[in-house]
């Protein structure tokens, strides 16, 4: 079977385990299914998310033009402390800032390599815990907008950490941790504007994903610098594929190129 199109980060469905799904513009992919399967993968161009030229990849998928002038592509994405919308000032559109920004998020903790503490739309939940990696995760607050959430984060941030280990997240080298009493334990520290929105009951998600095999010693594999790779799929975890040999392939990292899947 083959397969071509622009990468974009795997889209997810609940089960036990998570569903892996690659969208194309004309065909999708069901990932599980090629689990114990080859998988040659092979870059043949960039595509920017964006503009959609053929252009060297920034950051996110997009050209470095691109990145730096679309309003999907602002600072407040990766530090929601930065929003502004829900004082009416712009950064680069109102309008889509306002549309994403001035929503309700949550605040969470999540355990991938060790318990961090991270932001995300309400309506992203659990997608954006599956694609960190995280086996458990809890909210601790629902806030109306990005800023609320944002400055809870940082404010959490001395307390717990903020990031991921990819490497311990996909050798699975994890403990499980208590989460209820994490959040318990940092309710202190949540700014009094967010602390109305404190969650007190709700209970841990928990999340399986479909690894036959989790690698040793992880490899990563860049496809600007190895734009060919054939190996055996033997698990997909976080926005990764796992093959047998301990090379692990970062799919959301690859936004933007444009390749070829023959599956055999």
């Amino acid at each position: 079977m083959q397969y071509e199109g622009v990468l974009k980060k795997m889209q997810t469905e609940i089960g036990s385990p998570i569903q892996y799904y690659m969208l194309f513009e004309s065909d999708f992919l069901n990932v599980n299914q090629v689990l114990d399967k080859t998988l040659k993968i092979e870059f043949i161009k960039h595509q920017c998310l964006n503009c959609g030229n053929d252009r060297p990849i920034y950051r996110q998928g997009f050209c470095r033009t691109c990145f730096f002038e679309i309003p999907s592509a602002g600072d407040w994405i990766m530090r929601p402390e930065l929003s502004t919308a829900h004082l009416d000032q712009e950064d680069r559109d109102l309008a889509y800032e306002k549309k994403v920004q001035l929503q309700p998020h949550i605040v969470y903790l999540a355990n991938s390599s060790n318990v961090k503490v991270g932001v995300t739309r309400k309506g992203q939940v659990p997608t954006r815990w599956i694609d960190q990696g995280a086996h458990e995760a809890i909210e601790i607050v629902e806030v109306p907008n990005r800023y609320l959430a944002g400055i809870t984060e940082v404010a959490l941030k001395d307390h717990v950490g903020d990031k991921t280990n990819w490497r311990t997240m996909l050798t699975n080298d994890v403990v499980d941790e208590n989460l209820q009493d994490w959040r318990n334990r940092l309710k202190q520290y949540i700014p009094k504007e967010a602390l109305p929105y404190y969650l007190e009951s709700n209970l841990e998600t928990q999340i399986e994903f479909p690894v036959l095999q989790y690698p040793t010693k992880v490899k990563s594999l860049n496809l600007s610098k190895t734009p060919t790779f054939e190996g055996k799929l033997m698990g997909i975890k976080g926005q990764y594929l796992i093959f047998e040999d301990n090379t692990v392939f970062n799919v959301r990292g690859s936004e933007g190129y444009y390749v070829g899947f023959t599956i055999s």
